[in-house]
C-alpha cells in the first residue's frame, strides 16, 4: 500500500515527466537504431529503428517489474550502440563474411540479438556478484580515446546520408566525390543539426531532438513542396511489422544447435563481453550522474543486475542494448518525475507510438536523422581530452609528464579504435594504462630519509648524552615510506637499505604510516632485509604497524611480524628511534652507566656553582622518589616545583581532543629538568608527567626558590643561566627537527 500511494502520490509530475521524457527519447533511439546497424546496409535501417525503439520500450519495463523507483530513464545510449555497431562490423560484416549471409535478415537479426543476450547476461552478473566498483577501475584515459573515437566514427558514419551520397563513400575517397554531394540534402542535415544544437538557446527551450526533428523535416519537405524532391535524400522507407514477437527468441534457443553458424560464437561471445563491460561502466557513471540531479540514492550493482537482465529480455524481443538516459532523465525530473510511474508512461507512450505511428516513421528522411546524430557525436567528444590539450598548451599543468602519458593513451586508443575496432582499442588501452600505472607506482616508495644526528626523539637527555647522539646519531636511519610495498617498489627500497648499512647505518627504521598496501613480494623482502640486517650484526626496526590492522594481520600471517619480534615494532617512530639511541647510548658507555643514580654534582642544573653554592643549593633542593606509574605533575595543577631527574626516566602526556587519548610529548631521563615552566610563567601546568620507571628527582619549590632570589641572588642567577641554556638547547634541537623535516 505504502508503494502505490508513493507511486500515485506524484502522478501529475509523474506523468509530465513521462509524456516529456517520451518525446525526447523517441528520436534518438531511432537514431541509436540505425547507428547499430549501419554496417548491414540500407536494408537494415529500418530494422535497426526498431530495434532502438524496443530497446528503450523493454529495458526500462523489465527495470521496473525487478523493482526500479526512481525517475531514472532507460534508452540506447552512444557509446554502447556504436560500439555495438563495431561489433556487428567487425565480426559479421568483416571476418566472417563468406558464413553469413547479410540477405538472410532474420538470421543476421539472431547473431546480433545474440551479442546483446550474452552481454546482458554478462552484465547482470557483474552486479549479482558485486563487481560494479570494479568495473569502474577502467581508467580514465582509456574511456576517454574509446569515447573520442565513438565520436569520430559516428561523425564519419553519417556523412554518406549527410551529403546525400546514393552508396557508400570512404572517407579517403571524399574528395574525388565533391561532385555527388547533394546541397540541399546536405542543407537538411545542417537545419537539423543547427536546430538541435541550438534548441537550449531558445526562450522555450524544446528537447533538443525534437527542435532538430521537427526543424529538418520541415525544410525536407518544404523543399519537396517547392518541386525538389529529386535533388533531395532517400526518406527512411517501410517499416516492418511492428507487433513485437517472440521469434527471436526462439532463435537464440535455437543457435548453438546451428552448425553453420556455431563457429561464429567464440567471436559473438567476446564482443558481447566487450559490450558489457563498456556498457556497466556507462551504466554506472550515468546512474551516479543522474543520482546527483535527482538526489535519489541508486545502488550500482542492483542497477547492473537490472540493466543486464533489461538488455537480456530487449534481445528477445528484437531491442538493442540500452544504458542509463542522463537526457530524459534530467528532464524527467525537471517535469516533476519522481517514481517509476514516470518510467512506466514513456514505456507505453513508446510502445503505442511504435504500434500507431510506424507509417509516418517511414517518411522521416534520413538526411535528419544523420544530423541528429552528428549533433549527438560533436557532444560526445571527451571534454577532458580537450581541457588537457588546451591547459597542456597554456602550460597551466604542474605535472605535464603525468598528463602527456594520458594524452597518449587517449590519442592510442582512439586511433587503434578508429584503424582496427574498438574492442582491440579498450584492450590495449587498458594495457598501456596498467603500464603505465606500474611504472608510476614503481618509483621509490621512500618519502624522505633522515639520521639520528639530524633528528632526535623526543626523549630529552643530558648534554653529555646528547654529544654522544651527535657524534653517532647517523648510525640510526629512518626511511619514512609511502605508496604500496609490491613487487615493483621492494626491491629499491631494500637497495636503499643496504646502500645504507654499507655507509655505517646500524639501526634502520622503517616508518610505514603511510604504507596503503602490500603483497606477498613485498613481505618476503622485508624477511630479506631484516635477515641480512642481523647477519650483520645490525638492526631493523618498523613503526606504526599496528596502527593498520590489516596490514598487520597479512604480515603476521607472512611471518614478518613473529620474525621481527615484539622488541622491533613499535606504535610510532618516535619510540622506534628512542630504542635505537638508548641503545646507540648504552654501546658507547656500557649498560651499567645507564641505570646507576646521579650525584648532584654530576648534574648539568648545578655546573657553574662553587662548592660552597653547591652546598647551599643542596639544601634548598628536595629528594623525591616515584614508583613507575606514579603521577609526577598533573595538567592543570598550580604548583611551580622544578624537578631535576637523577635516576629513570619520566614523559610528558597531552590529552587529546575527546579527552580519551593521550599524545607523548617528550621524555625526560637522568640528568635533565622538567617543570621550569610554571616555575617561571607561574601559570598553571599544561600537560601530565608520569614515571616511566622507578625515578629519582631533585625538588626546587617555589618558595625554595624565591628564597634563593632574595638571600642567594648569585645562586639564583646561576641557576636560572642553566636553565635557560638547557631552554636554549630544546630550542635549536626543535628547529633543527622543523628544518630537517621541512627540507
Amino acid at each position: 500500500m505504502a508503494l502505490a500511494d508513493r507511486w500515485l502520490g506524484h502522478w501529475r509530475g509523474d506523468v509530465a515527466g513521462g509524456v516529456t521524457s517520451a518525446i525526447l527519447t523517441i528520436p534518438v533511439s531511432m537514431g541509436y537504431g540505425i547507428l547499430a546497424f549501419y554496417a548491414l546496409g540500407e536494408r537494415y535501417v529500418s530494422y535497426g529503428i526498431l530495434a532502438g525503439l524496443y530497446g528503450a520500450i523493454f529495458v526500462p519495463a523489465t527495470a521496473v517489474l525487478l523493482g526500479a523507483d526512481t525517475a531514472m530513464m532507460y534508452a540506447p545510449r552512444s557509446v554502447v550502440t556504436f560500439l555495438l555497431g563495431s561489433i556487428v562490423a567487425q565480426t559479421l560484416v568483416k571476418r566472417h563474411r563468406g558464413a553469413v549471409d547479410l540477405a538472410n535478415v532474420h538470421q543476421v537479426l539472431i547473431l546480433i540479438f545474440f551479442v546483446v543476450f550474452v552481454a546482458g547476461l554478462v552484465q547482470a552478473a557483474f552486479g549479482a556478484f558485486r563487481l560494479g566498483s570494479f568495473v569502474r577501475y577502467i581508467p580514465s584515459p582509456v574511456m576517454a580515446g574509446f569515447q573520442n573515437a565513438a565520436a569520430i566514427l559516428i561523425l564519419v558514419s553519417q556523412l554518406d546520408s549527410m551529403f546525400g551520397f546514393r552508396g557508400h563513400v570512404a572517407l579517403v575517397d571524399l574528395a574525388r566525390h565533391v561532385a555527388d554531394i547533394q546541397p540541399l540534402t546536405l542543407l537538411v542535415g545542417l537545419v537539423t543539426a543547427v536546430a538541435m544544437w541550438s534548441a537550449t538557446r531558445l526562450p522555450a527551450k524544446p528537447p533538443p531532438a525534437i527542435a532538430g526533428l521537427i526543424a529538418g523535416v520541415g525544410v525536407y519537405y518544404l523543399l519537396s513542396a517547392l518541386g525538389l524532391r529529386a535533388e533531395l535524400g532517400p526518406v527512411i522507407g517501410a517499416m516492418p511489422a511492428a507487433t513485437p514477437s517472440t521469434a527471436y527468441l526462439v532463435g537464440l534457443i535455437a543457435l548453438p544447435a546451428n552448425a553453420d553458424l556455431r563457429p561464429l560464437l567464440p567471436s559473438l561471445i567476446t564482443g558481447a563481453i566487450s559490450l558489457a563491460i563498456v556498457a556497466s561502466l556507462d551504466g554506472l557513471l550515468c546512474a551516479k550522474t543522474v543520482e546527483g540531479i535527482t538526489g535519489q540514492r541508486i545502488r550500482g550493482n542492483s542497477e547492473l543486475v537490472r540493466l543486464g537482465l533489461g538488455n537480456a529480455v530487449a534481445a528477445c524481443l528484437g531491442g538493442i542494448a540500452s544504458g542509463v538516459n542522463l537526457g530524459s532523465s534530467s528532464a524527467n525530473y525537471k517535469a516533476g518525475g519522481r517514481t517509476a510511474t514516470s518510467v512506466v508512461v514513456t514505456t507505453v507512450l513508446m510502445l503505442v507510438a511504435v504500434l500507431v505511428l510506424t507509417p509516418v516513421i517511414a517518411y522521416i528522411p534520413r538526411a535528419v536523422i544523420a544530423g541528429l546524430l552528428v549533433v549527438v557525436s560533436l557532444q560526445l567528444i571527451d571534454r577532458w581530452s580537450i581541457q588537457i590539450l588546451r591547459r597542456m598548451a597554456a602550460g597551466e599543468f604542474a605535472y605535464w609528464r603525468n598528463m602527456t602519458v594520458d594524452l597518449l593513451v587517449i590519442l592510442l586508443v582512439a586511433t587503434v579504435a578508429i584503424a582496427a575496432n574498438l574492442v582491440a582499442a579498450v584492450g590495449i588501452g587498458v594495457a598501456v594504462a596498467v603500464l603505465s600505472f606500474l611504472a608510476r607506482m614503481s618509483r621509490s616508495l621512500v618519502r624522505r630519509t633522515y639520521h639520528g644526528d639530524a633528528i632526535h626523539s623526543r626523549r630529552t637527555r643530558d648534554p653529555q648524552l646528547m654529544e654522544i647522539l651527535q657524534a653517532d646519531g647517523r648510525k640510526i636511519a629512518v626511511f619514512e615510506l609511502e605508496g604500496p610495498i609490491f613487487f615493483g617498489t621492494a626491491e629499491d627500497l631494500a637497495n636503499r637499505v643496504e646502500a645504507a648499512a654499507r655507509d655505517g647505518v646500524t639501526f634502520v627504521v622503517l616508518d610505514c604510516k603511510r604504507i596503503n598496501e602490500i603483497d606477498s613480494t613485498g613481505a618476503r623482502i622485508l624477511l630479506q632485509i631484516h635477515e641480512r640486517l642481523t647477519r650483520s650484526g645490525k638492526h631493523l626496526l618498523v613503526s606504526h604497524l599496528e596502527a593498520n590492522e590489516r596490514l598487520a594481520d597479512f604480515l603476521r600471517s607472512m611471518g614478518v611480524m613473529t620474525a621481527l619480534g615484539s622488541g622491533r615494532v613499535f606504535g610510532d617512530t618516535d619510540r622506534a628511534l628512542e630504542w635505537a639511541e638508548d641503545h646507540l647510548i648504552a654501546a658507547a658507555l656500557g649498560a651499567s652507566e645507564a641505570g646507576r643514580e646521579r650525584g648532584l654534582d654530576q648534574l648539568d642544573a648545578m655546573a657553574g656553582l662553587s662548592p660552597e653554592e653547591h652546598d647551599t643549593l643542596r639544601h634548598a633542593l628536595v629528594r623525591r622518589t616515584y614508583e613507575r606509574g606514579d603521577t609526577v605533575v598533573r595538567e592543570g595543577d598550580t604548583g611551580r616545583e622544578l624537578f631535576i631527574i637523577a635516576r629513570g626516566t619520566a614523559s610528558v602526556t597531552l590529552k587529546l581532543a575527546g579527552g580519551r587519548r593521550a599524545n607523548r610529548l617528550a621524555t625526560f631521563s637522568a640528568g635533565t629538568v622538567f617543570g621550569e615552566v610554571a616555575l617561571l610563567d607561574e601559570q598553571p601546568r599544561s600537560a601530565t608527567v608520569e614515571a616511566d620507571e622507578d625515578l629519582v628527582c631533585y625538588v626546587l619549590t617555589d618558595a625554595a626558590f624565591e628564597w634563593l632570589a632574595r638571600e642567594h641572588q648569585p645562586i639564583a642567577i646561576k641557576l636560572l643561566k642553566n636553565l635557560g641554556r638547557e631552554l636554549s638547547r630544546r630550542l635549536r634541537r626543535a628547529n633543527q627537527t622543523i628544518y630537517e623535516m621541512e627540507g
